[in-house]
């Protein structure tokens, strides 16, 4: 094991968020939010043949990762499943990481989320909702800021209510690991890699209970749960499948490339040092050379992976970056286009390509940015921040209406029901006839109804139910 374990609440419903040292010290947990093209196509190409083979769309099922070092993966209303990036970072393998998806999907199968009281239920989506308006402000390739370039990084500081909410029952708890090792088996994953986990965590539990949170200690990881993984492991068989070696190969990838973005620079190049010739070393390292300025460095590594594996898209998408936030805006065209080109399905790889042809500011440029956009947002309709991009793409071009009318997108999103009415009404007017015009009437009537008191809500709910008699 790579690193001791962070304690944790494992594979429950509900997140117990950590927070940066300063933060708890203040009682106020810190809510990250991560944006990855290539972390989040590793987890789609794990977790969506598990909700296929569960009878789920995976479309229905909305996967954001947090910042976090803890081992912890979570289900709340809606389908939105949070995952801990420390679950890729300091699992062993891509069979420990498919395990834990395979238990959060047997609690959405199982539907004990709508099972919990009505008031935990409120509880749960005042907090998502928080989370989610925390991290909606997320940037392609490295947030607004461009600090932690490449890994979308947004932060909100949120005092998250996780006292209100109740564990799951024993019960349930079982029943999702059950649902879990049929999953695992039934889609390729060998079901000890979810014992092994559970194992590794219920020593470091014992070994930590002086620092444990006091709603871990009355939720400690039973041994019983452990006994009853591995019997159900055993029952089923299978037990020594390999990771698919593509799989295997692109999780080494993507946790280097999480160590390098998260973890301090220097600690980064001490794990990963310069006579490991791998290639998650030499991502790691390229990553942490970026971030420690030492940027011809870093594209001299990226350059010997890229002539290894050219048609890696997220290769080219961190050189482009890197070349970005070097000040070399026109020589990040030619391998963000490259990427782009690979991996058109990518929103985040499309927007981060826009973001650099709208820094250029030539009307070809700004041109060519704004359809990299539309087809970003095409994707992933519900990212703030590219809405944001395309809004100045827009601006940039002189279409102030059509740059009103994205940021009222963007407010929409992220719950700014006044800045997107204010937005919507002095877009319409200059808009043309068609989608563009129709869609600001329809933010206007969403924010019209968003803004009605309780009483004005009931009264017109009769007025409509006169209507309709």
């Amino acid at each position: 094991m790579r690193k001791a374990l962070a304690l944790l609440v494992v594979l429950v419903l509900m997140p117990l968020v950590l927070a940066p040292p300063a933060a708890q010290a203040q009682g106020q947990a810190r809510v990250v939010t991560v944006r990855d093209a290539e972390t989040e196509a590793l987890v789609r190409a794990i977790a969506h043949p598990l909700f296929r083979e569960a009878g789920l769309d995976p479309a229905s099922i909305r996967i954001t990762l947090l910042q976090a070092w803890a081992i912890n993966a979570f289900v709340t209303t809606g389908n939105r499943l949070f995952v801990h990036t420390g679950v890729i970072q300091q699992t062993d393998s891509a069979a420990e990481f498919a395990g834990v998806l395979a238990h959060e999907t047997g609690h959405i199968v199982g539907g004990h989320v709508s099972r919990l009281p009505e008031e935990l239920r409120a509880a749960m989506i005042r907090q998502v909702a928080a989370l989610l308006l925390g991290g909606a402000a997320a940037a392609a390739g490295g947030g607004r800021g461009g600090a932690e370039a490449g890994m979308g990084i947004a932060m909100a500081g949120q005092n998250l209510a996780l006292r209100e909410l109740l564990a799951f029952t024993r019960a349930q708890e079982q029943a999702a690991d059950q649902a879990a090792m049929g999953l695992l088996v039934r889609t390729g994953w060998s079901p000890l890699g979810l014992a092994n986990l559970l194992e590794r965590l219920l020593e470091q539990e014992n070994l930590q209970i002086s620092r444990q949170d006091p709603y871990l200690q009355t939720h400690p990881l039973s041994r019983d749960r452990l006994d009853f993984v591995r019997e159900q492991a055993a029952r089923l068989g299978d037990t020594d499948r390999p990771v698919p070696p593509a799989i295997a190969a692109r999780y080494a990838m993507v946790r280097a490339k999480l160590d390098g973005f998260l973890d301090p620079p220097a600690t980064t190049l001490a794990r990963y040092n310069a006579a490991d010739a791998a290639a998650p070393a030499r991502y790691a390292r390229a990553v942490a050379l970026h971030r420690s300025g030492r940027r011809a460095e870093a594209v001299a590594l990226i350059d010997g992976l890229i002539r290894q594996a050219p048609t890696d898209p997220y290769l080219l998408e961190l050189k482009g970056q890197i070349l970005f936030e070097s000040g070399r805006i026109r020589d990040s065209f030619a391998p963000y286009a490259a990427a782009a080109r690979i991996a058109p399905q990518e929103p985040l790889i499309r927007a981060a390509y826009g973001r650099a042809l709208t820094e250029a500011g030539d009307p070809q440029s700004l041109a060519l940015a704004e359809r990299e956009i539309e087809a970003a947002l095409a994707r992933d309709p519900e990212a703030a921040f590219i809405w944001r991009l395309l809004a100045t793409a827009r601006g940039r071009r002189g279409n102030v209406a059509g740059a009103d009318l994205a940021l009222a997108e963007e407010a929409m999103l992220l719950s700014d029901f006044a800045t997107a009415r204010m937005l919507a009404l002095r877009a319409e007017p200059h808009l043309p006839p068609g989608p563009s015009r129709l869609r600001a009437r329809d933010i206007q009537e969403a924010t019209r109804r968003e803004n009605l008191t309780s009483e004005q809500r009931a009264a017109e709910e009769a007025r409509r139910r006169e209507e309709r008699r």
